[in-house]
This record gives C-alpha cells, sequence and structure tokens, in this order.
C-alpha cells in the first residue's frame, strides 16, 4: 500500500557542513511538506537499532560509529508518492553515480558520508519515522 509519507534523515556531515538549511530548501521545493522534524543526536543503542538490516555487513561498524559522530536532522516529510519521489531527489548512494541536482550530488562526499538517509518502501517510511517520533511531533 502506497502512503503520502516518507521518512528523511540529514545526517552528521550535513550538519557539520551547515548544509541543513540548503538541504531543506530542496526538500520544500520539491513540492514535499514537513510533518515532523528535529535535530537530535543518536545513541549507539538508537544507531545500532536502526540500522540492524545492516548488522551483518562489513560497514556496520563504521555507520554506527559516522551516525553518532554528532546531530541529525530526523524529519518526516508529506507528498504524494513520497517514498519514490524523495529517493529520487536525493540521489544514488554513490554520490559519483547520483544525478546532476540530487541531494547527494551537491552535498554528499562519498558513499560513507552520503549526507542524508531516505526510506526505501513505505513500510520502513512508518518504522523509521516512528522510531523518532511520537505522534504528538507529526503535524
Amino acid at each position: 500500500m502506497r502512503t503520502d509519507r516518507t521518512f528523511t534523515m540529514l545526517k552528521p556531515d550535513s550538519v557539520e557542513k551547515g548544509n541543513i538549511g540548503a538541504i531543506v530548501d530542496k526538500i520544500n521545493a520539491a513540492g514535499f511538506r514537513i510533518v515532523a522534524m528535529k535535530l537530535t543526536h543518536m545513541t549507539s543503542q538508537d544507531a545500532q537499532e536502526f540500522y540492524a538490516v545492516h548488522s551483518e555487513r562489513p560497514f556496520y561498524g563504521e555507520l554506527v560509529e559516522y551516525m553518532t559522530r554528532g546531530p541529525v536532522v530526523a524529519a518526516i516529510l508529506e507528498k504524494d508518492n513520497a517514498v519514490a519521489d524523495f529517493r529520487t531527489l536525493i540521489g544514488a548512494t554513490n554520490p559519483a553515480d547520483a544525478a546532476e541536482g540530487t541531494i547527494r550530488k551537491l552535498y554528499a562526499a562519498s558513499m560513507g558520508e552520503n549526507a542524508v538517509h531516505g526510506s526505501d518502501s513505505d513500510e520502513n517510511a512508518a518504522i523509521e519515522g516512528a522510531f523518532h517520533f511520537s505522534g504528538r511531533e507529526m503535524f
């Protein structure tokens, strides 16, 4: 079932480089409505749980370390076809392969520091959004 919401996180490198405003501007310009947003700092336990799907992968430890090195901006976005449209807006995981004008092409340094997370399915968008936000925090 398709929903009209997706989840994103502006990763620590985006926050460190001062790219929050520019990335949020691109999100707004693409027609997304922000229904929840906060600056937060994931603990190691948070990152391990959030990225548990990758726990057997060789990059898992580096991913957890990266995601906990500084604050992130978590957000729930709303728009028709939100998950697919947001995946298009952020671009390929490897910024070298990302289309021109996408968030990762503009703001990511590498596959490891790729600026932004975007849910890959409607189901994961709901799970990931609920991980970071209570119902009272969504508008």
